[in-house]
């Protein structure tokens, strides 16, 4: 005779005292079949969170499905319509006269095509995830191919994501590369991991745009971690994208490695266009630049580094990453430029005289972002209030979220 458990899931059988065939044959009987209806019982709850997935896939896919055949078609024809004009431009245009002009009109009639390529391309890959969803409802398809037509309508949405920022991405400099500096705050130790770890951050966010961030200048702490790190990302709206990241990055409570992270850590974020087709257009009178050259020892060979201080503002840059004096004074001048016209759009003047030193904002000035790591894990953002619960995701470079945040957040401010 066989005894049952309450519980279903943990069935047990135990033979009588009696020992004869009958009774172990019917024990074992009792066992096959307890075993087998248990096994169903599991099958049915696979198969029913199985068909709860697959609902909730095909809902999800259908949401964005739906958003790619409301904006798509209007970008497309948006984006047609700007390539017939930029083909127009240049049939009646003597391209001799003005070869810049003609480099310009060129390169906007390549992004056209190629913003008329993509549309198309994403166009085809919605229809195709609608067309599974709709097979799947009528059991002709599987639960993986459910999974492709998700990842590829998650693609296909990322892609309108970018699409609609770039139509945002307004401002003088934000076609332009982006040289981003992290400079490690004052906590010891804490803040020279920390900013490591931000800088690890930005360049596996470029990776996952397809580009390469390059160190051109670095600090090493010799307690581990960074003083101070100079990136440059030469691509195309790197500044429009980055230029919401100034400002203070704090870390709160984190216990890693051979490491004791439970102080805070601090680091500040600097981010100034890097112009990628030419200097940027502004004189600046030499007189009011102190230029002071060192040369520094490092990795067996002297390597000068030159610092260049703008008297009237109080501004200062530097250059070390070059090997001759004059190639660091070019690109620490440039530097400087750069930072110029940025406060000069921030305070709204159009010449250097009317730029007001004592309204000149520090990257130290106001904390933009908070990574908390305990008691629980939250990235939150202090200029758009966005929230994320993935902090590994954000450290891995994942930080489309706030870019995108900023970016919609200018809708109001751009003319």
């Amino acid at each position: 005779m066989a005894k049952m458990a309450a519980d279903p899931f943990s069935v047990r059988t135990e033979a009588t005292c009696s020992s004869s065939p009958l009774n172990l044959r019917s024990s074992k009987t009792a066992t096959f079949r307890i075993r087998a209806h248990n096994n169903q019982h599991t099958d049915d709850k696979n198969r029913f969170y199985k068909e709860l997935g697959t609902f909730a896939l095909k809902r999800k896919i259908e949401d964005l499905v739906l958003r790619a055949e409301m904006l798509a078609p209007t970008a497309l024809e948006f984006e047609e319509a700007r390539r017939l004009k930029q083909e127009e431009i240049i049939r009646e245009y003597d391209l001799w006269h003005d070869v810049a002009k003609s480099n310009e009109d060129f390169v906007q009639l390549a992004e056209s095509a190629k913003a008329v390529d993509a549309l198309k391309d994403l166009r085809y890959k919605a229809e195709e995830a609608k067309l599974i969803t709709e097979l799947a409802g009528m059991d002709s398809i599987n639960y993986d191919f459910l999974k492709q037509a998700y990842t590829a309508c998650v693609s296909v949405n990322k892609t309108l994501d970018k699409y609609e920022m770039s139509k945002l991405l307004r401002e003088p400099c934000d076609m332009e590369g982006a040289c981003v500096t992290i400079e490690s705050g004052n906590e010891g130790i804490y803040s020279k991991i920390w900013a490591e770890k931000l800088t690890r951050m930005y360049i596996k966010w470029a990776k996952k745009q397809g580009h390469k961030a390059r160190i051109v200048e670095k600090q090493d702490s010799e307690s581990g971690g960074i003083k101070y790190v100079m990136i440059e990302l030469e691509f195309k709206s790197a500044y429009g994208y980055l230029s919401g990241e100034r400002g203070i990055h704090r870390m709160n409570g984190s216990s890693e490695g051979k490491f004791d992270l439970s102080k805070d850590g601090a680091a500040a974020i600097d981010v100034i266009p890097l112009f990628l087709e030419s200097s940027p257009d502004l004189q600046i009178d030499e007189n009011d630049l102190e230029i002071t050259t060192l040369y520094e020892e490092e990795q067996g060979r002297t390597s000068p580094s030159l610092t260049i201080h703008h008297i009237p503002t109080g501004l200062q840059v530097r250059s070390t990453g070059e090997r001759s004096h004059f190639a660091n004074k070019l690109k620490a001048l440039n530097r400087l430029k750069a930072k110029l016209l940025v406060i000069m759009r921030e305070q709204g003047v159009s010449n250097l005289a009317s730029i007001r030193s004592s309204d000149i904002s520090s990257s130290w000035n106001q904390v933009i972002r908070r990574y908390v790591f305990h008691p629980n894990k939250l990235v939150e953002d202090m200029k758009t209030g966005v929230q994320l619960s993935d902090l590994t995701a954000v450290l891995n470079g994942d930080i489309e979220p706030f870019i995108g945040a900023h970016i919609n957040s200018r809708r109001h401010e751009i003319p």
